[in-house]
């Protein structure tokens, strides 16, 4: 074999050392993590209220106002006829203690819900975040704000015109009588002079004691003196005490009175407050939201 001289060695030790040393590589490319936009702020929106509907319903739908005045309507259409037989009365019949011969016409309405619209104050405190209390209702009551109901001035002062005595047999405390007294007069409605036509909780029957804020007493009040043609309200009690506060107890005090429904009796839409609500717990305001609102849905199907 031939050898190479030295100088061809060398050339050829390169040769293979060049191929044998390792291939630099590029640096990989590492892609920059996607990060995701952080999500849009969403502006923090009023804390949920079982009422929100019932309120909003109350105060902004035509429907509502629609109700209000078919109900006056028809108990304008009726009023003749009630002023025409002598034998007419609305109350009910153990509140009826004497004869009707010689008495007067009246009606008796309900205030709140009846003929005074009082949703604002409902708003003010949901906005709050807060339900019905005392100090604050009082506080509504003096400001003289609430507006009339639809229909509820026209008929009641249309009753004025035909000689009836209009009386507002009212749950609102005595303490806010003289404020009822000027938001009514300051509406328009009418108010006999002379009279005591807004009958408040707390006002005094000699010889009637009330249970509760039942109005008993003060419809027995004003039948000592007045046929009663019609009654006007949003809640049963504004009709006929109710012995047995259970929704049962309801059906069956006003069982007896069913065919004066809409003759004598004119009921008023209310979902936003009234013993419809507390029957279904119990009559239990202590228990917390979440029990009531349990015990309302076990009475439902």
């Amino acid at each position: 074999m031939k050898l190479l001289p030295l100088p061809g060695l060398i050339l050829v030790a390169a040769l293979l050392g060049a191929c044998a040393a390792p291939v630099a590589k590029k640096p990989a490319v590492v892609a920059a993590p996607v990060t995701a936009p952080p999500p849009a702020s969403v502006a923090a929106g009023p804390a949920p209220d079982d009422n929100l509907n019932a309120v909003a319903w109350t105060q902004t739908s035509v429907e509502h106002d629609l109700i209000y005045r078919e109900v006056y309507r028809n108990a304008t259409d009726r009023l003749d006829h009630a002023l025409a037989d002598r034998s007419w009365d609305a109350l009910p019949h153990e509140e009826r203690t004497g004869p009707l011969r010689g008495l007067k016409p009246a009606i008796i309405l309900d205030i709140d819900e009846t003929v005074l619209d009082n949703t604002p104050y409902a708003v003010r405190r949901m906005r709050e975040g807060k339900g019905y209390e005392s100090a604050s209702w009082r506080q509504w009551c003096e400001e003289k704000a609430a507006k009339p109901l639809p229909g509820a001035l026209e008929f009641t002062r249309h009753a004025a015109s035909r000689g009836v005595t209009v009386f507002y047999v009212t749950n609102r405390s005595h303490d806010v009588t003289d404020a009822t007294i000027a938001n009514l007069r300051e509406q328009g409605f009418p108010l006999a002079a002379g009279e005591d036509v807004v009958l408040a909780l707390g006002t005094v029957v000699p010889g009637c004691e009330p249970s509760g804020s039942d109005k008993g007493c003060r419809r027995r009040l004003v039948a000592q003196h007045y046929r009663v043609l019609m009654q006007f309200g949003d809640q049963l009690g504004d009709f006929v005490d109710v012995r047995d506060n259970t929704p049962a107890g309801h059906r069956a005090a006003v069982a007896p009175y069913l065919g004066w429904v809409g003759e004598r009796w004119f009921v008023l839409p209310n979902p936003t407050y009234g013993a419809w609500e507390a029957v279904l717990f119990g009559n239990d305001w202590k228990l917390p939201p979440e029990q009531r609102r349990a015990l309302k849905y076990s009475n439902m199907h």
